[in-house]
């Protein structure tokens, strides 16, 4: 048996399934996970979706029932920090000022979202990262209600369209001229940016946030920097994320993610990460991503755990995630920001449609909306064209 076991700090997605995939490979050395937040581990996509409408579905996020953290022996730190690592000792020092041993350790700290530093201040500004954070905006979210949304990512639109079905007034701010165009492009950009404005959306492309206006630490108004205010009972920020591995500092790590090899493993020995910390390596494309997925996430947190046990996870899957929009699934795999080319086959008018990435004309990942079967498809035709691509560039160095 192992002397100090295996520690997962964080407790999202990538700690849970390293923890669960430790006990069924056999492991009989101590498990602990450090969850910076008061709740054990839980589901996250359902936060700008389902549960930003209702309160009814907080019992099924959890991942697993209470009872089975006791029968698997594995420890929750609930409302605990990791404050620093010191790799030489093989030890994490907490918030509490306590210090941990590890045998392996597992950087599964997840992402922090991106803050606007003149929206400091004001409570009914929200960043929506955790249970708390939608319990949070959830009792803003009425009829008539005011909201504004700063940034059109994926969690930003997710959460207009929740309140808009709720009969909030919502107004879209994005900085680009088209919604998440450097990943898909400004053509299918648009689509986005119209699908949200059909559905009563005010959206603002290619604006400028400037301030914010306030009395009371409650914020009124934003500012423009053409001029336009947009007045509001709450704001929501959505602007994108960054690892929460500042705790890393001095480790030999980088704090600003870790870079890993495609199981999970750190330049440190016996120090991986998984999940939103990482930047692990796709062999198919030959660099490090961060990925940002649940399923990314879900994987690279069990290979971790079998690589510490000494296995080989395999290759990691495509990253692919989904979106639920007024009704219509929304669903995307690959890595788009590699391609050079897009088809795209169906109506997008119709909300019937997919698109098809391509580098080089071979696929590199692919988008489907309003078709929930085109996914396993597009999959096989970029696996299929990566595996063509590998072989020609062989023949070629041979």
């Amino acid at each position: 048996m192992s002397k100090h076991g295996a520690l997962i700090v964080g407790g999202g997605l990538a700690g849970q399934r390293c923890a669960e995939t430790l006990r069924r490979r056999g492991y009989d050395g101590a498990v602990r996970m450090v969850c910076a937040e008061p709740d054990p581990p839980y589901d996250r996509p359902p936060l700008s979706k389902e549960l930003l409408a209702s309160e009814a579905g907080e019992d099924s996020l959890a991942y697993r029932p209470a009872w089975w953290y006791e029968d698997k022996q594995v420890e929750l730190l609930l409302g605990t920090r990791a404050e620093a690592l010191d790799p030489a000792a093989r030890t994490v020092r907490l918030d509490s000022g306590a210090e941990l041993a590890y045998d392996e350790l597992l950087i599964a700290t997840g992402g922090a979202a991106r803050r606007l530093p003149f929206l400091a201040g004001f409570e009914n500004v929200h960043y929506l990262r955790t249970l708390e954070d939608a319990r949070r905006l959830r009792a803003k979210l009425r009829s008539g209600a005011r909201l504004a949304v700063v940034g059109a990512g994926f969690i930003g639109q997710e959460v207009a369209a929740t309140a808009r079905r709720l009969g909030a007034e919502v107004t879209m701010i994005e900085a680009l001229e088209a919604p998440l165009a450097p990943i898909l492009g400004a053509e299918l950009g648009r689509w986005f940016a119209e699908l949200h404005a059909v559905e009563g959306v005010r959206v603002l492309t290619g604006a400028m946030l400037e301030s914010g206006v306030g009395r009371n630490g409650r914020l009124e108004r934003l500012a423009l920097a053409d001029g336009t205010a947009v007045d509001c009972d709450a704001a929501v920020v959505g602007v994108g994320t960054r690892p929460a591995t500042e705790w890393l500092a001095g480790s030999g790590l980088d704090e600003h993610g870790v870079p890993t090899d495609a199981c999970g493993r750190s330049a440190l020995p016996h120090v991986y990460a998984a999940g939103d910390a990482s930047i692990p390596f796709d062999p198919r494309f030959g660099l490090h991503a961060r990925t940002e997925h649940w399923d990314a996430a879900a994987w690279q947190g069990a290979a971790a755990a079998t690589a510490m046990l000494g296995g080989q996870p395999g290759t990691p899957p495509l990253p692919s995630f989904w979106s639920d929009q007024y009704d219509l699934r929304i669903q995307y795999v690959g890595h788009a920001r590699q391609a050079d080319g897009v088809a795209i086959e169906g109506s997008p008018s119709e909300r019937d449609f997919e698109a098809t990435f391509s580098r080089d004309g071979v696929p590199v990942a692919g988008l489907a909306v309003g078709r929930p079967r085109a996914i396993p498809k597009l999959k096989k035709r970029i696996e299929a064209g990566h595996r063509l691509a590998a072989r020609s560039a062989e023949e070629v160095a041979a």
